[in-house]
C-alpha cells in the first residue's frame, strides 16, 4: 500500500517545521508539497513579514516543492479561503487528500480548516495537536533545530525580541502569559537548520519596523494561559538572504 500524498501549509517557522519533522517520520505520509501564503503587495509572507527570496530558499533546503498563494494587502479570511480553497482543487489533482497544519490547540481555527478542507474533498491533518508546548520546544531544541524570531505582537514582547534566536534563553525570557510557543500570535519565527534541512539557510538580520493597526484588536484563543491584552502593532524584523 503506496503513502498518502499531503500537502503541508507552511508559514516557516517552528511549529511547521516540527509539523513537518513528524510527517517525514511516518511512513504513512508522503509530503507533496509546501503551501504558503504571501502578501501580494509587501511581497512577504502573511504575518511573518519573511522575504520571499529568503521563503524560497528555504524550500530548496528542505528539498520539497512550494506554492505560493498571494493575498492582497488587507485580506480577509473570504479572500484566503477562496485562494486557498482554489490553489487546494489543484494539488487534489495532483494526487493530495489532506493538508497538514502546525497548529496546536486553537479549536476553532481548526474547526474552520476542516470545513473549508471538505469542501475540497480533502482533510486535515494536525501533526502537533494538544501536545504541551514546552515539550514541543524541548523536542525542537534537542533535536537541532534552529529559528529566528521575526515578528512580536506588542501586546505581549517588545523591539528587543525580533532578531533574537530561538534558543532556551529566549523562552525563559518571555513573560508569563506569553504561550511557550507563542501560538496565540505572541511571536512567529523562521526556521533555518535542523534535520529536515539539507544545508543552513543563511540568513543575516536587518532592519526592525513596527507596523501599527488600523485599530486595536484584543488578542488571545483558547490557550490556558492568562492574559487576553490588546495588540497596536507588530515589530518585524528583516531576514536578508546570506
Amino acid at each position: 500500500m503506496g503513502k498518502e500524498k499531503i500537502v503541508l501549509c507552511w508559514s516557516g517557522g517552528k511549529d511547521s517545521a516540527l509539523a513537518l519533522h513528524r510527517l517525514q517520520q511516518k511512513e504513512r505520509y508522503e509530503v507533496l508539497s509546501l503551501v504558503t501564503t504571501c502578501n501580494e503587495h509587501f511581497q512577504r509572507v502573511s504575518m511573518h513579514g519573511i522575504r520571499i527570496e529568503l521563503l524560497e530558499r528555504q524550500a530548496e533546503a528542505l528539498g520539497l516543492p512550494l506554492e505560493t498563494i498571494f493575498v492582497s494587502e488587507r485580506s480577509s479570511n473570504e479572500e484566503y479561503g477562496q485562494r486557498m480553497s482554489a490553489a487546494l482543487k489543484v494539488l487534489r489533482t495532483r494526487g493530495a487528500t489532506a493538508c497538514a497544519f502546525g497548529d496546536i490547540f486553537l479549536e476553532d481555527l481548526r474547526t474552520w480548516r476542516e470545513a473549508h478542507l471538505a469542501q475540497v474533498g480533502m482533510r486535515g491533518v494536525f501533526p502537533l495537536w494538544r501536545a504541551d508546548t514546552r515539550e514541543l520546544l524541548r523536542e525542537f531544541f534537542t533535536l537541532g533545530f534552529g529559528a529566528t524570531i521575526c515578528c512580536v505582537n506588542d501586546a505581549y514582547l517588545v523591539e528587543t525580541a525580533v532578531g533574537r534566536e530561538l534558543d532556551p534563553e529566549f523562552v525563559r525570557s518571555l513573560p508569563t502569559d506569553v504561550d511557550p510557543c507563542g501560538e496565540n500570535g505572541e511571536f512567529h519565527s523562521f526556521a533555518h537548520s535542523g534535520p529536515i534541512f539539507r544545508h543552513p539557510v543563511r540568513l543575516t538580520v536587518g532592519k526592525k519596523v513596527y507596523r501599527p493597526l488600523e485599530r486595536p484588536v484584543a488578542r488571545g484563543g483558547d490557550c490556558p494561559l492568562p492574559g487576553k491584552k490588546e495588540t497596536k502593532g507588530f515589530w518585524f524584523c528583516d531576514l536578508l538572504p546570506g
